[in-house]
């Protein structure tokens, strides 16, 4: 099965045009314009011409819906639909040129997310989903592993950055994860793609404090329609108040939620 709704299409289209730019900016990566937004956050032209890309193709298609977008805040239409849109997820993997970043993009109905889409363009991977259709990557359907045992499972995670408020209580975190399981954990860089890779079973879980909306609004759908959970900390559905986040197969879900409140 391909999902092919109007809005998918529409969201693919926008993916497409915006990583030609992507690429070609990847393989110059010496001559990118980089400026400092904060303290371990980088914003490249290119965020903002990808950025610029995707809003044009969205506001193209749908002219009413409303935009919150990392590098431009909000556009707000009053319609009960809202595009969640970050453009380079990864950025600093893309300024070092380390070829796993994304676009993400995921459409929001009435405050719930309807459908997503996380493009990785240096591997043409192309991660789909839409409420009660599934997921897919490349017109194939994806599920969560079938994992059970934590100790067995390969789990994601990133941060904290030297700034971050809560830096002491991710190192713990980080300490409880890499004692309980066997493998070691993997920190990729990108927490759009991380989503995603749980979606498709490549691994078995992650979590992650301090995200936003942006981060995580495509990789909800994604691993929702794969048969996974997403909850924060605390196993409840406040993971973009709280700003904590849990996305795994159901079979392990319970145990990181235990893990990380023991």
């Amino acid at each position: 099965m391909k999902l092919n709704s109007a809005n998918i299409n529409v969201m693919i289209k926008a993916c497409r045009k915006a990583s030609k730019v992507l690429i070609r900016d990847f393989g110059e990566i010496e001559k990118l314009q980089v400026s400092l937004k904060g303290p371990g956050d980088f914003v490249t032209m290119s965020d903002k011409k990808v950025e610029k890309i995707i809003i044009e193709e969205l506001q193209k298609a749908r002219p009413d819906y409303s935009i919150l977008s990392e590098e431009i805040g909000e556009i707000n239409n009053k319609s009960e639909f809202k595009w969640i849109i970050d453009p380079i997820d990864g950025t600093a993997n893309f300024l070092h040129g380390i070829p796993h970043f994304g676009i993400s993009i995921g459409l929001e109905k009435k405050q719930e997310i309807i459908c997503g889409i996380i493009y990785d363009p240096i591997k043409d991977e192309m991660f789909v989903a839409e409420k009660g259709n599934g997921s897919y990557v490349n017109n194939q359907r994806i599920r969560v592993s079938a994992r059970s045992k934590l100790e067995d499972c390969i789990i994601f995670t990133g941060g904290p950055k030297k700034t971050a408020k809560d830096r002491e209580e991710s190192l713990i975190e980080y300490k409880k994860f890499s004692s309980k399981i066997s493998l070691p954990i993997r920190k990729m860089g990108s927490a759009a793609l991380d989503m995603a890779y749980v979606a498709a079973g490549r691994c078995d879980g992650f979590w992650q404090r301090g995200l936003s909306y942006w981060d995580l609004a495509a990789g909800i759908i994604l691993v929702k329609e794969a048969g996974g959970f997403v909850t924060d900390f605390n196993g409840t559905d406040k993971f973009i108040e709280n700003k904590t986040v849990i996305s795994a197969n159901p079979r392990i879900n319970e145990a990181m939620i235990k893990l990380l409140n023991n």
